[in-house]
């Protein structure tokens, strides 16, 4: 509006002018500032046109395929398609829709009525589970593809602030009580699960950003550090360093223990071969320190002892591998290059991805189905109360790093394995 007012006022200044190459020279070049000038984002942009996409059809084919009560595709196919059984997709999206204003359906102001909650949380399963991109899912689902990313940034953010407290804790201690017994029945006394690292490729990392998340895949990457009990449970989800780093520089910049320096972790007290214990561990390769709390495997083992203590460890630290791969075959989109440009929803969709892949374990019982997990997260009340005392900190603090306890600990896993699980591991 401001142009037009200029472009009038001096059209009648050169109007009286007696010299008619100058005003037309004048108003050429005015016109000409005119239509350079950039025009914000409105409803009509040029080249953009308007798709009708019957979003009512679109929401009613999709709620017939799949949450009628005869559907078209049955519990088996939609249990592939959406990796989950219907319930938990009904319980994950009401939560959704309740928690986030934006996933409710609403009118326009031309009074059209708007995408349905099923239809966006849906575009942003095919996302996560397929891998594909955007405007792929705008055939069938009938979405654009903006609004579809940006379904998919603010679902993930709806599954951490919802469902993150309880499914992405820190262990309990009813917790740790299991985790305990199923690693004494492996033959790893005090056993908490193993500890491994994985690298997200990040395809569309910025120019400025790729030497420091390029490492030895010559590619960047985006590091993940996770600690997974043996039913690929995931207890622990460090994410966001650059792949230049390697998984000793990861664990000393990881809040994995934490809890364990301040005192706050609830106690792991057990007895390996006449020797007490009061700190839990994890299983890891050989890339780790030597810790009091991770037990490695041998290198070049001597004698059927070591031998088989080394058999052992390596296929009980193959756990949270085997947890990566499932994560990845649940949710295509952290197997394949990220295409996304900011590193905070890239954070957001893996730690969402495991968050719902946890989920999926309890929903198949494959822990105990009578086990809510009413009490996780920073609200589990430690067995002993925490300290402030930096005295304190730091005999936590070497006490977690004591290489001696280290080796005596893996000494006593050697002679345990060998004298009360001879035949666990052919």
């Amino acid at each position: 509006m401001g142009s037009n007012r200029l472009l009038s006022s001096q059209l009648l200044d050169e109007s009286s002018s007696d010299d008619d190459e100058d005003f037309i020279l004048s108003a050429a070049q005015i016109i000409h500032t005119v239509s350079q000038v950039r025009r914000k984002p409105g409803g009509s942009v040029p080249g953009r046109a308007y798709i009708y996409r019957d979003r009512e059809a679109g929401h009613a084919r999709l709620y017939q395929d799949y949450l009628a009560d005869i559907p078209t595709y049955g519990p088996n196919l939609f249990r592939r398609r959406f990796r989950m059984h219907r319930s938990l997709f009904i319980r994950i999206m009401n939560a959704v829709e309740q928690h986030d204003d934006y996933f409710k359906q609403k009118r326009n102001t031309a009074q059209q009525q708007g995408l349905s909650c099923l239809q966006k949380v849906t575009a942003v399963f095919r996302m996560l589970t397929y891998g594909v991109a955007a405007d792929a899912t705008d055939e069938y689902v009938r979405i654009g593809e903006s609004t579809a990313l940006e379904s998919l940034r603010r679902f993930v953010k709806v599954v951490i602030d919802v469902f993150g407290e309880e499914y992405l804790r820190a262990p309990n201690e009813s917790d740790i009580h299991r985790l305990l017994a199923l690693g004494d029945e492996r033959g790893f006394p005090g056993m908490l699960g193993s500890l491994d690292c994985m690298h997200w490729r990040w395809k569309n990392c910025p120019s400025s950003l790729q030497g420091q998340f390029s490492g030895h895949h010559h590619t960047p990457t985006i590091i993940l550090e996770a600690v997974a009990s043996q039913d690929l449970w995931i207890w622990h989800a460090f994410f966001g360093l650059p792949g230049s780093l390697n998984d000793i520089n990861v664990l000393h910049r990881s809040p994995l223990f934490a809890k364990l320096s301040n005192g706050e972790s609830p106690q792991v007290n057990y007895r390996i071969n006449n020797h007490d214990c009061s700190m839990g561990y994890y299983l890891a390769d050989g890339i780790y320190p030597s810790w009091a709390t991770l037990v490695k495997t041998i290198p070049e083992p001597r004698g059927n002892k070591r031998i088989y203590y080394a058999k052992a460890q390596e296929a009980a630290r193959k756990d949270v591998e085997r947890a990566f791969g499932v994560l990845q075959s649940r949710f295509a989109i952290v197997r394949g290059p990220a295409r996304l440009w900011d590193e905070a929803t890239l954070s957001n969709i893996m730690i969402a991805c495991i968050i719902m892949h946890n989920m999926i374990i309890e929903d198949e019982e494959r822990v105990d189905p009578d086990e809510r997990f009413e009490h996780g997260g920073e609200n589990v009340e430690p067995s002993h109360e925490m300290t402030t005392d930096f005295d304190e900190f730091l005999k936590n603090h070497k006490k977690i790093r004591n290489q001696e306890t280290h080796y005596q600990l893996r000494e006593d896993l050697v002679e345990h394995l060998w004298q009360h699980h001879p035949d666990l591991y052919p």
